[in-house]
């Protein structure tokens, strides 16, 4: 197996690495625009293989995508963040020219590839990847909502100090601050329903430091994370290469599923070797529709700038 992850900054080479750790696959390619950069990075991980005992090749390129031939998976995660001034539109149109030439330069050499967005704004990225690449849609998957959801287990974890594994809880809808929905009334301890153990103070401020968990941590640290959105893409990796069937929320074209057409969107799926594979309708109540129809208008107005241009 194959895999090439484009964009060697913190995002994609902690991605990388975390599939190198796991021995997911025996070639991974690490590809950046900046010189020296994705060879440096494969260089130093590869110096790490005889200490974390994996055997998996790391080859680093600066922008030729002939060593990238033949991925079963391409990780997506260049593109640059949002800089003071710079407006939403300003952001989307630098990003647009990136990811679409990303899709483009990636699948003359690996048509068969199944390709993982993480690049923001994500779920407008997930659209154009799909639109652009004319691509079937179970092989465009945006990465969003596995991040979300393991962000919102880590915030139930720390109020109900158990263990974030022994927890089942999916955040949907769009991958933003005012987009995002925790479902907490469909999240489990081992399964029983958390809200037998929390207030409803306690739900709340959950719900709420979870859409703020991005800006959180960019408040700490001065720069967007990196450990949580590179395991996340890996986690997905994994589920492919290996067929496990394993249910993430991620970013997938929807064509009436939630009430929504026309538009990718985090809802649960089953991740497998043919990309995502099912949608699973969680029957959400009226005000959790609501939610994921206000999270769709968001979107698809982000969608929009694409068409300008």
């Amino acid at each position: 197996m194959k895999v090439t992850v484009v964009g060697a900054g913190a995002v994609g080479a902690t991605c990388a690495d975390n599939i190198a750790r796991k021995e997911l696959c025996s070639e991974l390619v690490l590809l950046d625009i900046k010189e020296g950069v994705a060879e440096g990075k494969a260089q130093d991980m590869m110096q790490t293989a005889t200490l974390l005992g994996f055997d998996t090749k790391i080859t680093g390129s600066t922008n030729d995508y002939s060593k990238t031939a033949n991925s079963d998976v391409i990780v997506i995660t260049s593109g640059l963040p949002r800089k003071p001034g710079m407006t939403r539109e300003e952001l989307i149109g630098v990003n647009a020219g990136i990811v679409k030439t990303v899709c483009e330069n990636s699948l003359k050499h690996s048509p068969n590839a199944i390709i993982i967005v993480i690049s923001n704004p994500m779920d407008t990225m997930t659209y154009l990847a799909l639109t652009s690449t004319g691509l079937p849609k179970n092989r465009i998957i945006g990465m969003g909502g596995t991040l979300d959801s393991s962000r919102f287990k880590y915030q139930l974890s720390q109020h109900l100090g158990c263990s974030p594994s022994d927890l089942n809880a999916v955040v949907v809808g769009g991958h933003g601050d005012t987009t995002m929905i925790p479902l907490i009334r469909l999240a489990t301890w081992n399964s029983v329903p958390v809200t037998k153990f929390l207030s409803a103070e306690q739900q709340e401020k959950i719900v709420k430091d979870t859409m703020v968990g991005g800006a959180t941590l960019t408040a700490l640290i001065g720069t967007s994370a990196w450990y949580a959105p590179g395991a996340s893409g890996a986690a997905l990796v994994e589920s492919i290469l290996r067929d496990e069937k394993k249910l993430f929320t991620c970013c997938v074209a929807l064509d009436g599923e939630y009430g929504q057409k026309d538009i990718c969107l985090g809802v649960p799926v089953t991740i497998g070797r043919n990309g995502w594979e099912k949608i699973l309708d969680f029957e959400l109540n009226a005000d959790e529709q609501a939610a994921f129809n206000k999270s769709a208008d968001a979107v698809r107005s982000m969608n929009d700038v694409l068409k300008t241009l």
